[in-house]
């Protein structure tokens, strides 16, 4: 890996080492520049895992993508740098069916510092959720800016929670403590999720971003813009998402 061109697309600065300062500024970094999307699904462009085509996309070309891609990858620097990196089988709420999705339905990480026990729970692919490193065996509330954590004991596993910005809770996913191989054991899922006529991702387009002050989407229909907790929904055209997609998100198809 040329770490400096990983670092340089995510436009982090620091000093890089295996710690916790390092952990939580690179979460945050990465979810602030490169962007969770599924428009290849829509071109019906296939999805590849390998190390190689995830560089390509993410660094080369800057762009997104989805878990199986951003965690993929962000797995690859975080071993890089000395973490200690395990990769975890999780599990979507689906709020209609009020249970969880199928196996491997989302790819999300254990990070470690080497000589210390805490475990920590990293994520860049799923979209608007916790921006730095939750520790998974706090069982109080993490607190990240107006939102709130609970990562609570579940079965045979855990189940993550968010408290929303308007004090609402909804659990988010289920993951268990059991170590997988990337990408062999995502790749049945990950071509579901990108052929499927059941998967989310085959249904509509959403490339989204955090923000310095909160958040910018864009779906089939809309530009969605949240700052400091104030939504606003601008009405789109398909003739002009190319140059939104290159205003807001720096993306060229």
């Amino acid at each position: 890996m040329k770490l400096h061109e990983y670092l340089n697309r995510i436009g982090y600065a620091p000093a890089v080492k295996a710690d916790f300062e390092t952990l939580r500024g690179l979460q945050t970094a990465h979810m602030l520049t490169v962007p969770f999307e599924n428009l290849d699904i829509g071109l019906h462009r296939p999805i590849l895992l390998d190390e190689k085509s995830l560089w390509d996309k993410l660094i080369t070309r800057k762009r997104g993508g989805f878990c199986y891609e951003l965690n993929g990858l962000f797995a690859w620097l975080l071993k890089e740098i000395g973490f200690d990196v395990t990769y975890f089988n999780a599990r979507v709420y689906n709020k209609k069916d009020n249970d969880f999705g199928m196996d491997f339905d989302h790819l999300t990480l254990m990070a470690r510092i080497p000589n210390e026990s805490t475990r920590w729970l990293v994520d860049v692919g799923f979209g608007d959720s916790f921006t730095q490193p939750l520790n998974i065996d706090d069982i109080n509330e993490q607190v990240q800016g107006s939102r709130g954590y609970w990562i609570e004991p579940f079965e045979d596993g855990y189940q993550l929670w968010q408290r929303n910005d308007d004090s609402s809770r909804e659990r988010q996913y289920f993951f268990d403590l059991i170590p997988h191989r990337f990408p062999d054991e995502y790749l049945d899922a990950c071509l579901y999720h990108q052929t499927s006529p059941l998967s989310t991702f085959t249904r509509k387009r959403i490339i989204s971003r955090l923000t310095e002050d909160g958040r910018v989407s864009l779906d089939d229909e809309n530009l969605i813009i949240t700052k400091n907790g104030k939504r606003t929904t601008q009405q789109v055209k398909e003739a002009e998402r190319t140059s939104l997609l290159k205003k807001y998100f720096n993306v060229t198809l």
